[in-house]
């Protein structure tokens, strides 16, 4: 979730907790063990809304809501429907004036298709896009490494590549004409005596909820107030863009990779008239946000300039609207050090919790299941009141643990040993490595995640 400038400050890591009666719900001196891009010894700095959170007393004429959902992605959207889907309302928060549409598209695989389909919507995204057969792995001159056909190695597979705009709307379509709220910006969040946690947003309007689900993306304030770390920089940036071919793209269905030193690429169709890429690059820094598309489309063409010519073909046929750069980050959620999923009634869900690196396609599927295993806690626990809501929080996060972190790991790792720069080790890679040892059944195993319908 966005954050403007005229609504952060810097925080140093030792703020007083003592005149805080939980002081979990706030700032703690909580660092990631992974090493930081500058910063002091002993020092944290973070950048956060200016929100705060304290005890006091409900108001009698703050709107009483059940559950409310702060933010309107793929984690917000999925668990809204899903809990929808049981009998249970809720309200989404959305800070902008409608969806996020921005940005260009996400590969799903079959643990994400599974959940879809638990959501019900996934028969009406599968009609929109191809069915994606295969992939194939090429150096930076053109000669083809690898190439495996998904269905050889598991015949249950499923991936597609779903254009961002088109999953969230599929997904707000499923809900009630007033369950999101769109410009309702958080301004400030607050604990009240009876347990509840009041929501105050910039407009003035006062909101009692209680149960709070946080879907606010990898800058999450609600995150960090309840103690997360911002996420890493991994040293990573790419470019996204989604190309579009009025007459019809000429590509088979497949994912195409493309290998180099210190930089790869990547495209797939999406549909029968776009295809979505990527370039990856090596950077010591994010550095300076750049909206410009023109500026974007260079930069990306310097990357790649005398790689395969459909690369600077799909960038020349990108929309500007569609072509983005980003810096990479994730968030290692260590055992016994970083703080738990839930505080109380407050639970956090997606991105906002466990960002990771795209290198496993997991960010998505991992956010939609989220939504089903969340989904599944609460329901029992307000229908059948053998738990309590912060009983069902808890195991949702001690559930999901286990799964997310390996994955966030190995995303890691995978993103770094396919960003090395060394000329004699991308020789190893392309020569032997991916030829000889790389085996698809293995690399995809992580897409085997069941859960029971909803």
């Amino acid at each position: 979730m966005a954050l403007s400038s005229s609504t952060l400050l810097l925080v140093k890591s030792h703020i007083s907790l003592s005149s805080f009666s939980n002081p979990s719900l706030y700032f703690s001196k909580r660092t990631s063990s992974k090493p930081q891009l500058g910063g002091l010894p002993g020092e944290t700095r973070i950048r956060v809304r200016r929100i705060s959170l304290s005890i006091i007393n409900a108001r009698a004429d703050d709107r009483k809501e059940d559950i409310v959902i702060v933010g309107a992605g793929i984690a917000g959207l999925a668990t809204a429907v899903s809990l929808q889907r049981l009998g249970i309302r809720t309200l989404v928060l959305e800070q902008g004036e409608s969806l996020r549409t921005g940005g260009t598209s996400l590969t799903l695989f079959k643990n994400g298709w599974k959940a879809l389909d638990a959501i019900g919507v996934g028969n009406d995204l599968r009609s929109q896009f191809l069915e994606i057969q295969g992939m194939a792995i090429k150096s930076e001159d053109g000669r083809e490494l690898r190439s495996f056909r998904f269905k050889d190695e598991d015949e249950s597979q499923e991936v597609r590549a779903v254009e961002r705009r088109v999953l969230l709307e599929t997904l707000a379509s499923r809900l009630p004409p007033d369950a999101i709220s769109f410009s309702s910006k958080l301004a400030n969040i607050e604990r009240s005596e009876n347990g509840e946690t009041l929501l105050e947003l910039e407009d003035g309007i006062c909101i009692s909820a209680k149960i709070l689900i946080a879907c606010d993306g990898i800058r999450s304030p609600v995150a960090k107030l309840m103690g997360f770390p911002e996420p890493n920089y991994v040293g990573h940036c790419a470019f996204r863009g989604l190309a579009y071919f009025p007459e019809g793209q000429p590509f088979e269905p497949k994912v195409n990779y493309i290998y180099g030193k210190g930089v790869r690429a990547g495209y797939v169709p999406v549909s029968e008239t776009k295809v979505y890429w990527f370039i990856c690059y090596n950077s010591p820094s994010p550095g300076p946000k750049i909206t410009d598309p023109s500026i974007l489309r260079q930069q990306a063409e310097q990357l790649v300039r005398n790689w395969p010519t459909e690369l600077i073909n799909l960038i020349n046929l990108t929309p500007d609207d569609t072509i983005i750069r980003t810096s990479l980050v994730d968030r290692w959620l260590w055992p016994s050090i970083s703080p738990p999923a839930s505080t109380g009634s407050i639970v956090l869900v997606g991105d906002a919790w466990h960002p990771m690196t795209p290198n496993l396609g997991q960010g998505a599927c991992c956010a939609l299941e989220d939504s089903i295993v969340l989904t599944k806690k609460l329901a029992e626990a307000i229908k059948s009141k053998r738990t309590s809501v912060e009983d069902a929080l808890k195991a949702y996060g001690s559930e999901r643990w286990p799964r997310i972190f390996p994955l966030t790991v190995r995303a890691y790792l995978v993103g770094a040993l396919l960003q090395w720069d060394n000329p004699v080790i991308c020789a190893l890679r392309d020569n032997i490595v991916v030829p000889k040892l790389v085996r698809l059944g293995p690399v995809l195993e992580h897409t085997n995640f069941e859960f029971d319908p909803l």
